[in-house]
């Protein structure tokens, strides 16, 4: 507290209440390939009917991830996605001048909303790049003296006009209504479907109404889940004066309505360059939350990138992928000899790694037909799972919690002789059993030293308690190295790690944070060292169950002792 100069009473408050705070474990990430939707933009996804809604319904080239991230969902509600496009895959235009690549709302916003470009992409473009955008038409009526003929004139009140902002500047014919038709029907389901309607929308730049703009750009931007409006509708009569300022300014519009069909649109599958640019979106822990990482189908490449740069570069997550299609579907004999030739390849030794042993059979019921799938977003599903029902510390595989949802068949069904190979190798075998169902059956990472985080329960447990403790252990910064600030560390530590020793995640644990190791010179170093001595419990993985034929007349005491 300051020194008094005068005499007087002065009042402070310190917080001693800090705590360790609970962290998120639950959160996944994905980059994957969709039909729709932004691209390099983290999108949070809590179901699967956000998931259609946002990045569009499965086709042959989008399903291996799209299921991935729908099997994920399945588990939890909290899955961070990227979509990744190629760089030749474009938004559909009416296709009288240039291709543009408009990859998400930022990059619209930034380069395209505020700007007239010389009508290089046309009036309108698909919201989002892909073949989808080519379902898409937009009508627009900008002159009152055609309404009457318009063919979607039902949907208003009135004839565009004259908009009471513009007539309070003395500003004329700065009305509009534009309407967003499925024509193909490829959104809805039904061709000619009206997907959006905007009336009464202006020309004008500064229009408003109650405070709120009504320039037709900008409140297709603010609404529209479908398109952007580029250029004006008819270049050669608006240009000078759609986009303007409305005051004392009379707007010319086009001769006759307009249609406009959108047929540009193209989808060119990401290289595996464009999504480890994708998964780039994840690295940083300061900026984004995340704890499980899928790779659905992704190749090797794209797995090390992710392992390297996501997971391990992190530290705070676990990456969870599943060996390559041609490893295990169609395979029939080959499968361990695949798998073990992918360990090869991978060359990866981490314990931020889930490895599992193939893909499954489920039903596609947007396309009436099934699908092969990686298993990598079930088992990280599976954590979730656990995290709910019980804690991260707790094994995700077996009858109890490792339980497969949507699986109509495996590809492979390794029996004990070669779940014991890949359990050596580090992979978590997945089987069906006869009436029980299809379980993860291994709860190994992909370190392949001897040590407790060759585990997934333990690795998860030392992410949780890092992530906590290093959240809490912010509120020493800039506090003096003195035995209270020590005393403070390890009365906020000790009750955290309690807690967790009384949810069976830690048999014994010890916190040192004294003269021992902060020594004078880690003092003078402006430094604070908190050693943590954790003993996490160990999953069982192996049972041995011993059954001893005696005689009729032998006491039992007398071979096993007294309880």
């Amino acid at each position: 507290m300051a020194f008094q100069i005068s005499p007087g009473v002065n009042v402070a408050e310190v917080d001693a209440t800090t705590v360790v705070p609970a962290v998120q474990q639950t959160a996944g990430a994905f980059a994957g390939i969709f039909q729709w939707g932004p691209a390099d933009k983290v999108k949070q996804i809590d179901s699967e009917i956000t998931l259609t809604n946002t990045y569009g319904k499965p086709n042959s080239d989008s399903a291996v991830s799209f299921f991935t991230a729908a099997n994920f969902l399945s588990y939890g509600n909290n899955l961070s996605i990227v979509r990744s496009v190629g760089a030749l895959a474009n938004n559909a235009t009416d296709g009288s001048t240039l291709n543009v690549q408009i990859k998400n709302e930022d990059v619209y916003e930034s380069t395209y909303l505020n700007t007239n470009n010389g009508n290089n992409y046309g009036p309108f473009a698909a919201r989002y790049a892909g073949v989808l955008g080519n379902s898409i038409t937009v009508a627009v009526c900008a002159n009152n003296q055609t309404y009457s003929t318009w063919a979607y004139k039902n949907y208003f009140t009135s004839a565009p006009g004259t908009s009471d902002f513009a007539d309070s500047v003395n500003g004329v014919n700065d009305e509009m209504h534009i309407v967003v038709i499925d024509q193909d029907g490829l959104f809805t389901g039904s061709a000619g479907s009206i997907l959006e309607t905007y009336g009464f929308v202006s020309a004008a730049s500064d229009a408003v109404i109650n405070g709120v703009t009504n320039y037709y750009k900008q409140v297709i931007f603010n609404n529209s889940k479908y398109v952007y409006a580029m250029d004006p509708v008819n270049y050669a009569t608006t240009s000078s004066t759609w986009g303007q300022t409305a005051a004392g300014r009379t707007f010319a519009n086009p001769a006759t309505n307009q249609v406009i069909n959108l047929i540009t649109g193209s989808s060119v599958s990401p290289t595996d360059g464009n999504l480890q640019l994708s998964y780039d979106l994840f690295a940083n822990k300061e900026s984004i939350d995340v704890s499980l990482i899928l790779t659905g189908g992704h190749s090797v490449t794209v797995q090390q990138y992710v392992i390297d740069n996501i997971a391990v570069g992190r530290a705070d997550c676990v990456a969870f992928i599943s060996p390559r299609y041609a490893d295990v579907v169609n395979r029939a004999g080959d499968e361990t000899t695949n798998i073990q030739d992918w360990l090869t390849t991978l060359s990866r030794s981490s314990s931020y790694v889930v490895a599992d042993s193939g893909w499954k059979y489920q039903f596609d019921k947007y396309n009436n037909t099934y699908r092969w799938i990686p298993l990598n977003g079930d088992i990280a599903g599976l954590c979730v799972y656990t995290d709910n029902i019980r804690d991260p510390w707790f094994s995700p595989a077996g009858f109890n919690r490792g339980a497969i949802k949507n699986c109509i068949k495996l590809a492979w069904n390794p029996n004990k002789s070669f779940r014991d190979t890949l359990y050596a190798a580090g992979v978590n075998p997945v089987v069906s059993f006869p009436g029980q169902g299809t379980v993860l059956f291994g709860d190994k990472t992909l370190l392949n030293k001897p040590s407790a985080f060759d585990r997934i329960n333990v690795r998860r447990l030392f992410i949780t308690l890092e992530k906590a403790i290093a959240q809490a252990a912010k509120f020493s910064m800039f506090e003096l190295n003195d035995e209270f600030t020590r005393a403070q560390f390890i009365a906020l530590v000790s009750p955290f790690l309690r807690d967790i020793q009384g949810r069976r995640g830690l048999t014994d644990f010890r916190v040192v944070c004294d003269t021992t190791n902060n020594t004078q010179q880690v003092i003078d170093s402006n430094q604070f060292v908190g050693d943590i001595y954790l003993k996490p419990a160990r999953s069982v993985n192996y049972i041995q169950l011993n059954f001893i034929a005696v005689g009729t007349g032998v006491d039992f005491v007398t071979i096993v002792g007294a309880a």
